[in-house]
């Protein structure tokens, strides 16, 4: 593929409330590591990325620096803001500007595979405006209003999208100014492509690349991190 200068941010600033912790949801371990540093470790893993953003909670970033010591000592942090898309801004204003694509990766994901970044990374580059990894929905779909099941939906056409997700630069940065102008608010990147009827791809996701949500999913997480993965 074409080489061009490739920038992941990784989105490392959320709290672990819905975790019942203490401390935000990065510095929790899975095999005796921070999850940050596990998915900081899977994404320079990966050729096609050349320079790491990693996105810290306000007043943490000392700590993610010494977090990422070990697998990253040459990531650049920022300071994350209240909400996921006020981060990933953070993190594009520390982008160069010769960067030609930017993937963005929630931490929350750390097992994200190298070679997943490099298939996002390789449909831009070869023409997509965006590349989403995506799994099917396994299970039947409801719609529910007041506790109470008012229909079934079809699973046709629907799934799961997952991060890393790679963008053409300047895009990402036009429709992120847009979106603060607007005062928008979305839950993944790709919805601002999507709004702006951008040309946005999907790729086979990864089972494995699940997001760490709730106390079951760090369990599993560190479990699978001490049979090799962490």
């Amino acid at each position: 593929m074409e080489r061009v200068r490739v920038v992941a941010i990784v989105v490392a600033a959320g709290s672990g409330s819905r975790l019942g912790a203490d401390e935000p949801k990065a510095f929790l371990t899975i095999g005796g590591r921070p999850i940050v540093a596990v998915a900081v470790r899977e994404a320079v893993s990966c050729p096609a990325i050349d320079a790491v953003v990693v996105v810290a909670p306000p007043g943490d970033e000392p700590r993610m620096r010494r977090a990422l010591a070990d697998v990253a000592p040459e990531a650049v942090v920022v300071t994350g803001g209240a909400t996921r898309q006020e981060s990933v801004r953070a993190g594009l204003a520390a982008v160069p500007d010769d960067a030609a694509v930017v993937v963005v990766h929630d931490a929350a994901r750390p097992f994200a595979a190298p070679g997943l970044f490099a298939e996002v990374v390789e449909r831009v580059v070869a023409g997509a405006d965006a590349a989403i990894p995506v799994l099917a929905i396994p299970d039947t779909v409801k719609r529910v209003r007041d506790g109470e099941v008012v229909s079934t939906e079809s699973r046709d056409g629907l799934v799961l999208a997952q991060t890393p997700q790679a963008f053409r630069a300047e895009l990402l940065r036009r429709y992120h100014e847009r979106a603060g102008t607007d005062g928008r608010e979305v839950t993944d990147d790709a919805s601002l492509f999507e709004a702006a009827g951008a040309h946005v791809v999907t790729v086979a996701g990864d089972p494995l690349n699940f997001k760490i949500t709730t106390a079951l999913d760090l369990a599993n997480a560190d479990a699978l991190s001490g049979g090799g993965r962490g």
